[in-house]
């Protein structure tokens, strides 16, 4: 019963903490250390599950922008645009936009691929590591809000912006760093408006999280226990559920609020962690 509760907390934190730009992996490594859990006996294991886990977010993505996929893709295959269309202009925004996630979603698996070892070390593991990542990047968010033009739609970004985001959503395989909190505050620094770079975020994160979800479930299947198939199932569902709560509630509250309770909370978590550590 207690890996059940536990397996639910897990879900949810995942679901909240993988679209607020706050780090899922942060979260997670704390709950993790603090409570215990035989889910996470083994780094190998540890980092198997908390991938596998994200396919549950990555439902709650295909699940609130299904009608978005499902013209992006329509488009996306049917008009087959030249590269220099590609790099200037499309036939449609949706055609576009399929590009953008394509151009940006690049450097998550050339890094994904060769850091694998460096993804599975101790290192990022490290609450060090967490804790600085949550102050540095935080300091970033505030940069950005403050010289952020808030202008620009997804139909905007160029292939050489949806690069960069691409290079910030590669950078958040930093624990603390967060992939939502990289790639939206890079949106933000090219220019873009706040609920406008956290759906091109949203987006961008599932080829990646498809990707490495899949990919760890089935290259560890071996290591995860029947018991923590149960453990991953339930946390899978809870996932889901927070998860598309956590995207409406994020997509609303930046159409008129500023990134600044997240600064805050990411600065104030940091300093705690330190504090704990000295």
């Amino acid at each position: 019963m207690g890996e059940l509760i536990y397996a639910i907390i897990i879900g949810i934190i995942q679901g909240l903490t993988e679209f607020l730009p706050i780090s899922s992996t942060a979260h997670m490594t704390i709950v993790a250390k603090l409570l215990g859990s035989k889910a996470f006996s083994d780094p190998k294991v540890w980092t198997a599950t908390m991938a596998t886990i994200q396919l549950g977010t990555l439902a709650s993505l295909l699940y609130y922008f299904r009608k978005d996929l499902r013209s992006i893709g329509k488009s996306f295959l049917t008009e087959r645009p030249s590269y220099a269309k590609v790099a200037v202009q499309v036939a449609s925004p949706e055609a576009k936009l399929g590009w953008m996630i394509a151009i940006g979603s690049v450097p998550i698996f050339f890094f994904g691929y060769f850091l694998q070892e460096f993804i599975e070390g101790e290192f990022t593991k490290s609450l060090w590591t967490i804790s600085i990542s949550l102050v540095a990047v935080a300091l970033i968010m505030l940069l950005a809000e403050r010289i952020g033009k808030f202008s620009k739609s997804t139909n905007d970004i160029t292939a050489f912006e949806a690069f960069l985001i691409g290079i910030a959503q590669a950078l958040a395989l930093i624990p603390g760093v967060s992939r939502s909190g990289a790639t939206i505050t890079t949106g933000l620094l090219l220019g873009m408006k706040r609920d406008e770079a956290a759906k091109f975020s949203f987006l961008l994160s599932i080829p990646a999280v498809f990707v490495s979800g899949l990919y760890e479930f089935i290259y560890h299947f071996e290591l995860i226990s029947k018991q923590n198939l149960t453990f991953l199932f339930v946390s899978l569902i809870f996932a889901f559920l927070s998860g598309v709560f956590a995207i409406n509630f994020l997509l609303k509250f930046l159409k008129t609020k500023s990134t600044l309770v997240f600064i805050v909370y990411r600065i104030v978590l940091g300093l705690v962690i330190i504090a704990f550590l000295l």
